[in-house]
């Protein structure tokens, strides 16, 4: 694998400076919170009128803080039942929802998690619902712990999931990679900085337990406790931005290494048995759920999206260490060339 010694631009505090004013524009407004917290009102009521007994929870980045401005809003649907008929009540959620003028209702009842999508006409909110996925609520509960301890993590987040979104590698549906795993990527690359910017919250003491089916969540929540963890590490976002691509381009062990936030280190692919295909599923770039610890995040990536996504790796650290204006050049749109349409 290629490796190259990291290099840090001269104007670096420049570029700092620019990454937090886009960081800053990125936060959703109080005016849109309150938009979202509306149409979530209304949500609840359409469905305690038409599927009496369910309740809906609120889940991803509306809740976990690295929902930027103008995010989807993820909804669980919890249904009382020990093994509910998902696909069914994913259509008929659509039947509701087109039935209270909702836009462009699509069940995606083949998914991986089934789940309906729309949009509410009004606000122009777009809404993902899944049935009874209990694990992505406590999921949005970790990562939000995890942004409580040091606000840079939330700065980076924010700036890949920006560049993922803008160079178009974050759709799982086309074989990249989705929010959730940039953020496990950016808190697994906090733990490992020396000195380190993030504990490893599975490590340490349980404070909060919980079961969802026969996973175990445990992990040490009471995070008001670690917000001096990462003070000893001075590093900026410019400095961090830089190494994270860098890692993700250049040093990254691709062909043997899983990340793990659980363990705040690194696994084999021959622990977890990721070295070969199963159906659907590659492990190209592995990324381990921190509950869910059988699910790899990278699953999705096959041969043809692992080329995109390296090279937008390599591209992104290479414009953050030498074009003349990186934070306008890293965000650039992807313009498809015409053998690629």
């Amino acid at each position: 694998m290629h490796r190259r010694d990291l290099l840090y631009r001269l104007d670096l505090q420049n570029f700092t400076r620019e990454l937090l004013s886009l960081y800053d524009e990125l936060i959703p407004t109080e005016e849109e919170e309150v938009r979202r917290r509306k149409f979530f009102s209304k949500l609840e009521s359409l469905f305690e009128r038409e599927l009496p007994g369910t309740r809906l929870f609120l889940f991803g980045s509306c809740v976990n803080a690295f929902g930027v401005c103008n995010s989807d809003i993820d909804v669980c649907l919890s249904v009382d039942e020990e093994e509910p008929n998902k696909i069914e009540l994913v259509v008929q959620m659509a039947t509701i929802l087109e039935s209270d003028a909702m836009l462009n209702v699509q069940a995606l009842t083949h998914a991986r998690v089934p789940i309906v999508k729309f949009t509410e006409p009004a606000t122009g909110i777009s809404c993902d619902i899944c049935v009874n996925n209990t694990l992505a609520v406590v999921n949005s509960k970790l990562l939000h712990d995890y942004a409580q301890i040091d606000v840079r993590l939330r700065q980076l987040a924010f700036m890949v999931k920006h560049w993922a979104k803008r160079r178009q590698v974050n759709d799982t549906y086309r074989g990249t990679l989705s929010s959730y795993a940039y953020v496990l990527m950016c808190i697994h690359f906090l733990q490992q900085r020396r000195p380190p910017i993030l504990p490893c919250l599975q490590e340490m003491r349980p404070t909060y337990e919980v079961k969802v089916g026969s996973i175990r969540c445990a992990y040490y929540d009471q995070v008001e406790t670690l917000r001096d963890f990462g003070a000893d590490n001075k590093e900026t976002l410019g400095e961090l931005l830089t190494a994270f691509f860098d890692y993700w381009a250049c040093q990254h062990d691709y062909n043997h290494s899983v990340i793990s936030v659980r363990t705040g280190g690194y696994l084999s692919k021959n622990e977890k048995e990721w070295t070969r295909r199963i159906g659907n599923e590659r492990h190209l770039i592995c990324i381990e759920d921190p509950f869910e610890v059988t699910h790899d995040l990278g699953r999705v990536v096959d041969k043809h999206s692992i080329k995109a996504l390296r090279a937008e790796f390599s591209r992104a650290a290479n414009v953050v260490a030498f074009d003349f204006n990186p934070w306008a050049t890293l965000f650039e749109p992807y313009i498809p060339s015409e053998n690629t349409r």
